[in-house]
């Protein structure tokens, strides 16, 4: 499948900022599931300058403001080609090795609420049956509402009060994961939706490694494996390392982030030409 995806995110400021920095994770990488057709970011219409590969393989911008600005617009926009891998990515990439995966963070620190589920689903035998199971439990526990948490809402925290978005049931598969000796990763993306092709937000889902199969793709809150409607931006412990754009400023100024994401189907060549005959 060939997907077409343009994420634009435009920061307002109320008051000049004299001096900003922002890291972009904004640029997918070919490989197990995707190839990367074209791809381009820029920021203010202008390309980044510096660019490097982070420690969990992702594709980082780096750039630097120094103009005063009320106003910084972010683009990134090209075409994916996907294939259905039935949410199997594959043996580890990049110099991290699993294991690293099992440690808790912050946001995927495990409470009460995650060590019950964690007991409640450790008695499945086989651990990738343990971990679709896990992820329906979720599903089911986590309700889904725009709104509910923030960026900095943690797994127990979103698994006690039984709602929260995207990121939110990724963390929480995650912690669970861990807590039962299990690697597992944040993964952020992009999610083709049938008949919705504005989005509010990017997506994201989980990734615990198995061995022999290596990492396979969790999505609690869609209660399925990712397949070809998906596309993988960044890897992490939990969404800071993944996070679509961080960064700093200097200065008092109040800030107002809108995002605008488009998410589409295009036709190869060949589907086109098969579609325009009688």
């Amino acid at each position: 499948m060939r997907i077409a995806i343009r994420h634009l995110s435009r920061y307002q400021y109320d008051q000049p900022v004299p001096y900003a920095l922002q890291r972009l994770r904004l640029r997918p990488q070919s490989g197990p599931g995707q190839t990367v057709i074209d791809w381009r970011v820029t920021v203010d219409d202008v390309e980044p300058a510096l660019s490097y590969t982070d420690g969990h393989g992702n594709r980082i911008d780096f750039v630097r403001h120094q103009r005063n600005t009320r106003e910084i617009v972010i683009v990134a926009a090209g075409t994916v080609e996907t294939v259905d891998r039935a949410g199997v990515y594959g043996m580890t990439d990049g110099i991290a090795p699993p294991w690293i995966f099992e440690r808790e963070t912050p946001l995927t620190q495990a409470g009460d609420a995650v060590k019950a589920l964690a007991a409640q689903v450790s008695a499945s035998a086989a651990q990738l049956q343990m971990l679709h199971e896990l992820m329906q439990t979720i599903h089911e526990r986590v309700a889904f509402e725009p709104g509910s948490t923030g960026v900095g809402t943690d797994a127990e925290t979103a698994l006690s009060e039984g709602h929260g978005v995207c990121q939110d049931h990724a963390h929480v598969l995650i912690a669970v994961a861990r807590v039962l000796r299990v690697p597992a990763r944040y993964v952020s993306g992009y999610l083709l939706i049938e008949g919705v092709d504005d989005q509010a937000a990017s997506h994201a889902w989980a990734e615990a490694y198995l061995d022999g199969l290596g990492w396979v793709g969790f999505d609690a809150a869609n209660n399925r494996c990712p397949d070809d409607r998906y596309v993988r931006i960044a890897t992490g412990f939990d969404y800071r390392d993944a996070m679509p754009v961080s960064g700093i400023r200097i200065g008092q100024s109040a800030e107002t982030l809108d995002v605008e994401i488009t998410v589409q189907q295009t036709q190869t060549q060949s589907q086109s030409q098969s579609q325009g005959k009688i």
